[in-house]
């Protein structure tokens, strides 16, 4: 019992260092994956990373910013307005003159300096809403901008997806390459032996060297496909070219169902990137429109000032002195030009503004129009899938019967590569249609302002 015992503890003892050993190999693989700079990343992930590392939707952003000072500067109009100024003169000597001749010369009277500071200040009160159609104005273009860098954000969002599955595309497309190369390579080494026991001509021979070699030109094309695209991918997401990104996703990824994706095509007539930004523009016509018309109404202003000058010039004689005043009061200011100056420039803002809403209305009918045929095409790409897996089981099982056939001498050598390419061409077309389904999804997300 006691060496049974002992047994187990050695065995449990052995289990921990090899589990120990094997922890430390993955996380020695995971540190070279790092120092490597390869990126493990789903689709998801993908389009995240765009829409921080992205350069043009850095722009975007940055232009989101720049319009948010724009606002604070049109709301810190309406703070009074601060003046303080000094000045410093020294006058010369004061000169008569009869004729051209001069005749006396003296010094400015009461003093040769002169000097004041004055401190004045001017508070809008009222200019017909010019302040708050500033305001409205700026507000605008601040959400005009923001809704730009969403729609920035979901243009790289959707370039990313295509790229993405172009490289799952291309993956597979590899993948099935390498696979026909093989059954290339053991259908030329058995009909070596079918020509050696002469069973079948050379011409049998030489075709299928020729597919082989076809085959390996079709491998290499692809791994030259796939290193361009991933450099398009990497530029995407503000990565270096040299950097490795490996796919988790594939293209057998779940996909939504076709009548969840009814909500989208309600919302896009109302949500769609190009709708907001048309709505946008409309509001800061709105304001324009209340600024021109403000310039047909008075302006109220409180100002006041306080100054100390040097000499005393406000009594007479002049006085050796200095002395300080101010003063507070209203200003009004009305402008009669205005009358017939704003009158056609209130009526051609008035046409703009009915130009945008008519350009609006065709928008959202664009739009809704569009996400109509996406979802239209998204369920002819599901119904596609399924033919295409069944295709695809047919044209595997066709293959496997014509392959036996010809090493059996009941078939053309044309049959059997006629068969190969059918089932290659089927698993394409495969891969194409999932891809296809998937890109026309995230193409309705976009649409529908949600990428």
């Amino acid at each position: 019992m006691k060496t049974n015992a002992i047994g187990l503890i050695i065995k449990l003892t052995g289990m921990s260092f090899a589990v120990i050993f094997v922890l430390l190999h993955i996380a020695e693989a995971q540190i070279k994956a790092d120092s490597g700079n390869v990126y493990l990343l789903s689709l998801q992930q993908a389009i995240n990373i765009s829409k921080t590392n992205n350069n043009l939707v850095k722009a975007a952003k940055s232009e989101e910013s720049a319009s948010n000072s724009d606002l604070k500067d049109a709301e810190n109009n309406a703070l009074p307005s601060i003046f303080a100024g000094a000045n410093y003169q020294r006058y010369t000597s004061l000169t008569l003159y009869q004729g051209l001749n001069p005749v006396k010369s003296m010094p400015k009277y009461p003093t040769s300096d002169g000097a004041d500071a004055s401190v004045s200040a001017n508070f809008n009160l009222y200019a017909g809403g010019r302040q708050k159609a500033l305001k409205d104005e700026q507000s605008g273009k601040k959400n005009l901008a923001s809704v730009n860098t969403q729609e920035q954000t979901g243009n790289v969002g959707l370039q990313v997806v295509a790229q993405y599955l172009d490289l799952v595309r291309l993956n597979d497309q590899r993948r099935f390459i390498k696979e026909q190369v093989i059954r290339a390579e053991t259908r030329v080494k058995n009909i070596t032996a079918l020509y050696n026991n002469q069973k079948v001509t050379r011409s049998d021979l030489l075709r299928a060297e020729l597919t082989l070699s076809a085959a390996g030109l079709d491998l290499e094309q692809a791994e030259n496909d796939i290193t361009i695209a991933s450099q398009k991918l990497n530029i995407l997401l503000g990565l270096s070219v040299s950097t490795g990104v490996s796919l988790l996703d594939s293209a057998a990824m779940p996909r939504p169902v076709a009548e969840s994706l009814v909500p989208l095509v309600v919302e896009a007539s109302k949500a769609a990137y190009a709708i907001r930004k048309t709505g946008e523009i409309i509001k800061i016509q709105d304001a324009r429109i209340k600024s021109v018309k403000s310039g047909s109404s008075p302006s109220v202003s409180l100002y006041s000032a306080y100054g100390i000058n040097y000499p005393n010039n406000i009594f007479f004689p002049p006085v050796d002195q200095a002395f300080s005043i101010g003063f507070v009061g209203f200003k009004v200011q009305y402008s009669i030009s205005s009358i017939y100056q704003n009158k056609h420039k209130t009526a051609a803002s008035r046409i703009r503004l009915q130009e945008l809403q008519h350009e609006q209305q065709n928008i959202s009918d664009n739009v809704r129009q569009e996400a109509e045929s996406l979802l239209i095409k998204y369920k002819e790409a599901i119904n596609r899938i399924a033919v295409n897996e069944k295709s695809v089981e047919q044209a595997r099982v066709n293959y496997k019967i014509i392959n036996a056939k010809y090493f059996n001498q009941l078939a053309l050598l044309t049959d059997l590569l006629d068969a190969d390419n059918l089932y290659q061409g089927t698993r394409y077309n495969l891969v194409q249609a999932q891809t296809g389904a998937l890109f026309i999804y995230y193409k309705l997300l976009y649409t529908s302002g949600n990428l």
